[in-house]
């Protein structure tokens, strides 16, 4: 079984956690001037990598709080988690 370090809880089974999709996407500042296009593109269109790629995580089962999780998507591995606003950069939390 996979398991994730939630940055609060620890280290806990995959099956505590719900996935949010890719991180550090920006909302549009002015979401009533876009056409139905960029709109579309800013719900739908996403990297998709294959290797290190920067998620959100719920800790649906335990704290309820949400987090960022640098993950390898070939690999599966977790390489670090950290709290949403954080830099992703010497605040994080081990592999696991």
């Amino acid at each position: 079984m996979l398991q994730i370090t939630c940055p609060w809880c620890g280290l806990r089974a995959e099956s505590e956690f719900s996935y949010g999709g890719e991180a550090d996407i920006a909302r549009p500042s002015d979401s009533e001037a876009l056409s139905d296009e960029a709109w579309g593109d800013y719900l739908f269109m996403r990297k998709n990598t294959k290797g290190v790629h920067k998620e959100q995580w719920l800790h649906a089962s335990g704290c309820r709080r949400w987090f960022n999780a640098e993950r390898d998507t070939v690999t599966y591995q977790f390489i670090r988690t950290y709290p949403v606003g954080a830099s992703g950069s010497g605040d994080t939390h081990g592999a696991d």
